[in-house]
C-alpha cells in the first residue's frame, strides 16, 4: 500500500476518534501514534497524516458547510460516522490542498468509504465530492 494511502487511512481513524471523543487533534494524534508504536511508520507518513488531521480540524466548519450544501436530504450529524469523516477528509483535500489532484482526492476517499463502510457509501461519497469539485471548478 502506498504511503499516502496508508496515511489517509490513519487520518480517517484519528478523525473518527475525534468525532466520538471530541478530543483535540494534538491529543488524538499523540494517542494514535503511542497506541501504534510497535508498527514502523516513517516520518513522511506521520507528517502527511498530521497535516490531514490538523487541516480538517482547523477548517471543520467550512468543510461541514460545503458537505451539507451538497448532501441533499442528509443531515451531517445523521450520517454514519465513517462516511462523515471520509467526506471531511476528501473535502479538505479538494478545498484546501492544491498539491493533491482532485481526481486523486476523490478516488482515495471513495476507496476509504468502500473499505471501511460499504459500496453504497463509496457512491455517496463520490457524488458529494464530485459536486464540490465541480463547484470549485477543478
Amino acid at each position: 500500500m502506498r504511503k499516502r494511502t496508508k496515511a489517509r487511512e490513519f487520518a480517517l481513524q484519528i478523525l473518527y476518534q475525534m468525532d466520538i471523543t471530541h478530543d483535540p487533534p494534538a491529543d488524538s494524534l499523540k494517542n494514535f501514534w503511542e497506541t501504534n508504536k510497535e508498527e514502523h511508520h516513517d516520518e513522511a507518513m506521520k507528517e502527511f497524516t498530521s497535516q490531514l488531521v490538523t487541516g480538517v480540524a482547523e477548517n471543520l466548519r467550512a468543510i461541514d458547510v460545503k458537505i451539507s450544501q451538497f448532501a441533499t436530504n442528509w443531515q451531517l450529524e445523521r450520517m454514519a460516522v465513517v462516511d462523515r469523516n471520509v467526506l471531511r477528509l476528501g473535502a479538505f483535500e479538494l478545498l484546501f490542498r492544491q498539491d493533491i489532484p482532485p481526481k486523486v482526492a476523490i478516488n482515495e476517499a471513495v476507496e476509504l468509504a468502500k473499505k471501511y463502510s460499504g459500496v453504497e457509501s463509496g457512491k455517496f461519497v463520490n457524488a458529494i465530492l464530485d459536486k464540490i469539485k465541480i463547484e470549485k471548478g477543478a
